[in-house]
């Protein structure tokens, strides 16, 4: 079983958060929860509940596997984590993009 480290929880909190580019603010409010608490978990001061917990991973588009241990779908999963974080009608337009890079990078 992986050792829950709050620190590094509260880490990848942080930089999900940034990622859709939310603040702290905007976070309490989905999450109904103060501004100070979600400092506090961000930090690793504080653990939260198995609600807020389930209600952060959907707010931060997430896995709450991730949160907890950081583990993603394999060696892409960052790449899925954004992707997830696109609307549905413009995940073409990453695929596009990415597309061309690796025929630039290929070529």
């Amino acid at each position: 079983m992986n050792e829950l480290n709050m620190i590094e929880i509260g880490g990848r909190i942080r930089k999900s958060r940034e990622s859709i580019m939310m603040t702290q603010e905007m976070l309490a409010e989905k999450l109904d929860v103060s501004v100070k608490f979600i400092s506090d978990i961000e930090l690793g001061a504080k653990g939260m509940s198995l609600k807020t917990l389930n209600k952060l991973s959907a707010v931060l588009l997430v896995s709450t596997d991730f949160i907890l241990y950081g583990n993603t779908e394999g060696e892409f999963g960052e790449f899925l984590m954004l992707l997830r974080k696109c609307p549905p009608e413009k995940r073409s337009g990453a695929e596009d993009i990415l597309k061309a890079y690796v025929r630039a990078v290929l070529s």
